[in-house]
């Protein structure tokens, strides 16, 4: 019984330890952001693409549209990133085929969009 009661103290104190652990410094941060795993080319239909790379905290965003590709500096806010396009603040975030609106991506698993009707899959 005080082996048991012995291992619960030891578990409790492991546990509110790992809670003090310090927050990782702001370098750190441009290392590990969620948004990070986005970078590279998204295809779209009709020759669209969004094309995502990154230098130090800001990310270029450059949206290949049936006008021609644009560019944007774009910035990680939670679990998106955020940019101004024509005057706008927008924001991609990750979803699916469904969730793009758009009928020739339905099918598709890994998938950034912009709001319904605009977004880009790969795979």
């Amino acid at each position: 019984m005080a082996k048991a009661w012995l291992a619960a103290g030891i578990f409790a104190m492991l546990v509110s330890l790992a809670g003090c652990r310090n927050s990782p410094a702001p370098e750190d941060k441009a290392v590990h952001d969620p948004t990070d795993g986005w970078l590279g080319r998204w295809n779209g239909p009709e020759g669209t693409f969004l094309q995502l790379s990154k230098t130090g905290d800001q990310y270029v965003v450059v949206i290949q549209d049936l006008d021609g590709p644009k560019r944007f500096a774009g910035f990680v806010e939670g679990k998106r990133i955020r940019f101004e396009r024509d005057g706008k603040t927008e924001y991609i975030s990750a979803g699916d085929g469904e969730a793009t609106g758009m009928k020739w991506l339905v099918d598709k698993k890994d998938c950034l969009l912009t709001k319904k009707g605009e977004g880009w899959c790969r795979g």
